[in-house]
């Protein structure tokens, strides 16, 4: 019950409607259950019986004003039934929707605002099954369950009352069967509600298989691996099937017996009033108002268990919806955190560790410090921790031990909206919502104009592309920018990054899957991107490598060298080891095979230049600029 109370809240804001819908449930119980009153004052008033000397019934005279009345009344309350039961479906199904909308808008709110460490465990179909079938569960009983109960109740409660002041005798007679009813539908519920549980866990796991294999469906092709898929969801489904079978199994056979025990009732009261009305205990007018009322009463004591049912699903998914609405972050706000302004962008990691549980660290020990508008490059093996640094800045994740600063100031000391509005993020795998190429790149600040959108995209060097296109920045970008290539799609999110303008920008140098004049419209992209900030790049390729001031080598959490290119080649470490396989190659399609060559510099293909305090950087010649030739 502790779960259906805490709906309370959701339903306080239309306590007035909530009222309005209890009076017409009121209303409509009242004209359905005095109806057979009616009708019994219209025979025992309105037909006058006539009776020989021995007190024997020889015929009936009517009343004609006293029936006509009587019509009438049962008209006018039938009517009012007709309205009353029209308020309580409208005001019931506007409460329900309303609440409905307002727990999904909180699950949802509460979801945006967890960290990394929630989504990192959590099923996606899992949060879909509880946020659509779970809270359509509560809005149903809201409208149907509640209102319909208590509907339910009234009607025994005015017709059992009747019966009493009627007569009392054919009243015991007529409620026998209620608590056998009552009693059935209590067992009924307690069998069916782990039931139902399991029904809506497996919902969810079959919302999962099919979100999976749709999202990875280019993999299951790639792989050929659309039977397994099939039989995988049919397996799902399958369980589905056979757990609302094995309800429905329960409730087929429920409903029979409630169905047997109603007609048994009538025919006991039936027989019982004529037995009554042979001794002068009552009359037929009393008989027939008891079997209306019996049968008025039938319908609704057979969907009690109905309801009961209902009420089991809902405390199930009340169970699961404020789970998610429970659901607390790692990464915690201070209620005295103040925003971050006028930021400079030094950033320091102070003695860092990181684990994403208690058994196993990911980082020990991590000092960096960048100076504003530096380029701090991150290289290692995979699982090294180059990921988990950058994310541990804009608080993705916290830090477990020492702590990282910003112009001096802990970032846990800051409200987290204004740090991250300071960090620009690229990452390796962008993301693009559906919509339009101007409402993706202005995504971090709608309210930019169309001037400023199309220089973020010019310089990003993507611009030219956007506006070949046959509605410009008006074309459609369908789910995950599935219509755009890699590059394109990068691009646009350096876009995207530079309109927000931030002081701090971590980007993960991923361009090893496009081709050379991609990769070079991206290079010239981020040579744009990072002017006057300070960036950490996850590096891959050699022409960030050798454009940052200081890189960072990391092997198992912990930070094994640092400093420039040049003066990392002059020592043996894992720098030289990656160089060697990694990127060495790519020093040689720069032209850099030999010192020579260097200073060569000017045959037909491309210069090479001298930054001061950087290792010479390749610069293209105009002709390969201008086909993007930069291999």
């Amino acid at each position: 019950m502790r779960w259906l109370l805490r709906l309370i809240p959701y339903l306080k804001p239309y306590k007035g409607r909530i009222a309005l819908a209890w009076l017409s449930m009121l209303l409509a119980g009242s004209f359905v259950m005095i109806s057979p009153l009616l009708i019994r004052f219209a025979i025992d008033f309105g037909l006058d019986p006539q009776r020989d000397d021995a007190d024997r019934l020889i015929g009936l005279q009517g009343n004609e004003k006293l029936l006509v009345l009587g019509s009438l009344a049962i008209v006018v309350f039938a009517i009012g039934r007709g309205l009353a039961s029209f308020g309580q479906q409208y005001l019931g199904e506007t409460v329900g929707q309303n609440v409905a909308y307002d727990i999904r808008n909180k699950i949802y709110d509460n979801l945006q605002r967890l960290s990394y460490a929630y989504h990192d465990k959590v099923q996606t179909g899992q949060i879909m099954s509880r946020a659509t079938q779970d809270v359509e569960n509560i809005r149903m009983f809201i409208n149907m369950g509640a209102l319909r109960f208590a509907f339910i109740m009234l009607m025994l409660l005015i017709s059992v009352v009747g019966m009493f002041i009627i007569n009392w005798q054919l009243a015991v007679v007529s409620i026998i069967s209620l608590p056998i009813l009552a009693w059935r539908s209590i067992v009924t519920s307690r069998r069916l509600r782990p039931i139902w549980q399991e029904i809506q866990q497996n919902q969810a796991e079959v919302t999962q298989v099919a979100e999976e294999g749709l999202t990875g469906i280019r993999v299951v092709k790639a792989f050929s691996r659309e039977p397994f898929e099939s039989e995988k969801f049919a397996e799902a489904a399958r369980k589905q099937a056979d757990l609302s079978y094995t309800s429905s199994v329960i409730q087929a056979r429920n409903q029979p017996m409630l169905q047997g025990l109603s007609a048994a009732q009538i025919g006991l009261t039936v027989g019982v009033g004529a037995w009554l009305i042979s001794r002068g205990d009552a009359s037929a007018s009393d008989v027939l108002a008891f079997t209306l009322w019996l049968n008025l009463l039938q319908l609704p004591m057979r969907s009690i268990g109905f309801i009961i049912n209902m009420f089991a699903r809902c405390m199930s998914s009340s169970e699961r919806v404020f789970e998610l609405i429970d659901a607390q972050s790692v990464v915690q706000e201070k209620p005295d955190a103040v925003p971050l302004e006028n930021v400079a962008g030094n950033v320091r990691f102070e003695n860092v560790g990181f684990g994403y549980d208690s058994l196993s660290a990911v980082l020990n020990g991590v000092d960096i410090d960048a100076k504003p508008g530096q380029v701090i490059a991150l290289l290692g093996p995979t699982g090294s921790g180059k990921s988990t640094v950058v994310n541990l800045i804009p608080r993705f994740y916290d830090v477990t031990e020492g702590r990282i600063t910003i112009d001096g100031v802990d970032v846990r000391d800051v409200t987290i909206e204004s740090l991250r509005r300071n960090i620009g993020i690229v990452q390796q795998d962008v993301f693009l919502f559906i919509g339009t190429i101007r409402d993706n790149i202005a995504y971090g600040r709608p309210e930019a104009t169309q001037e400023e959108i199309e220089r973020a995209a010019k310089a990003a060097r993507i611009h030219d592309f956007i506006v070949s296109l046959p509605y410009g920045y008006d074309e459609w970008v369908g789910e995950r920018g599935v219509t755009l290539s890699g590059g394109q799609k990068q691009r646009i999110a350096i876009a995207r990054t530079l309109l927000l303008d931030p002081r701090i920008l971590i980007f993960d140098d991923s361009t090893a899957s496009v081709d050379s004049q991609t990769e070079f419209l991206i290079q010239q992209a981020l040579q744009e991107l990072m002017k006057g900030r300070t960036t950490f790049v996850i590096a891959q390729r050699l022409r960030t490598v050798i454009r940052a001031d200081e890189i960072i080598v990391l092997d198992r959490g912990k930070v094994v060298q640092r400093g420039r290119h040049q003066d990392l080649l002059e020592q043996e470490g894992l720098y030289r080891r990656i160089f060697d396989l990694e990127l060495k190659d790519q020093e040689e399609a720069l032209g850099r095979v030999a010192p020579t060559s260097v200073a060569a510099g000017s045959s037909g293909n491309g210069s090479a230049g001298t930054q001061p305090g950087h290792a010479p950087v390749f610069t293209p010649s105009p002709t390969q600029s201008g086909a993007g030739g930069a291999a």
